[in-house]
């Protein structure tokens, strides 16, 4: 397909084996305008073609460090995306109600939704070209939102996408004193069809539940039209702004 970016592009995609981080690394593959998709997952990737496979864990520094050098010796980044993310898992699910908040499950879920895309931030926005729009996009949510919030519940979810929010908030600001042609977004693909949503998908509107293909393709769509105006904002598949 024709390019969303610069001719040449170099991508960077974490949590490139999930449901969205499979399908971004599918569609900028399928963009003419990227050479280079280095996809890193904490599960082996094959290399193929554009891709370079790498196993990093988002939470372990010295990967993220290795990681950043092995990124900078091809030179400067047009584009990092960090898709690493978690609802439910081993011993925790969205709480219901207040009462079922606990230490364990609150604390997995906000190392996994906010520390691990802040780390992956840390060792890859130095690494944005500045010669040209770059972009460093994290996977958000809509519930992440403060103002959005009129049904309660999901309280860990909720929590850990709100500080997200505002660590992209922090960061850009940061960024845009050192690279005026950066970047830095949350994104929230609206709700896909992968196994983090699988157990949430019942009451979903019709025409709402995206394919993981159309999820990832709409949000590259959106990143590639924003400029730095834009930096430090959360933007849903369609383009529009989600509120703080």
């Amino acid at each position: 397909m024709s390019g969303r970016f610069a001719e040449g592009a170099r991508a960077a995609v974490f949590g490139a084996s999930g449901g969205i981080g499979e399908a971004f690394v599918r569609a900028l593959v399928q963009d003419d305008s990227v050479a280079e998709v280095h996809a890193f997952s904490r599960r082996p990737i094959p290399s193929v073609g554009k891709v370079t496979g790498l196993v990093c864990d988002p939470l372990n520094e010295d990967d993220l460090a290795g990681a950043a050098g092995g990124l900078r010796a091809g030179g400067p980044l047009d584009l990092v995306i960090c898709a690493v993310g978690t609802l439910h898992g081993d011993g925790y699910a969205p709480e219901k109600a207040f009462g079922q908040l606990t230490p364990g499950a609150f604390e997995e879920v906000m190392r996994i939704n906010a520390l691990a895309p802040a780390l992956v931030a840390k060792h890859t926005w130095p690494l944005l070209t500045e010669k040209r729009p770059s972009r460093l996009a994290l996977l958000s949510a809509r519930v992440g939102s403060i103002a959005d919030n009129r049904l309660g519940g999901w309280h860990s979810y909720r929590a850990s996408k709100a500080a997200l929010n505002m660590l992209i908030r922090g960061l850009s600001i940061e960024v845009a004193r050192k690279n005026e042609n950066a970047v830095v977004v949350g994104l929230h693909p609206g709700t896909v069809d992968t196994p983090l949503s699988q157990p949430f998908q019942r009451g979903v509107p019709e025409g709402k539940l995206f394919t993981p293909d159309y999820a990832a393709g709409a949000m590259l769509d959106v990143l590639a039209a924003l400029g730095p105006e834009a930096s430090g904002g959360v933007f849903d598949y369609a383009g529009e702004s989600v509120p703080a």
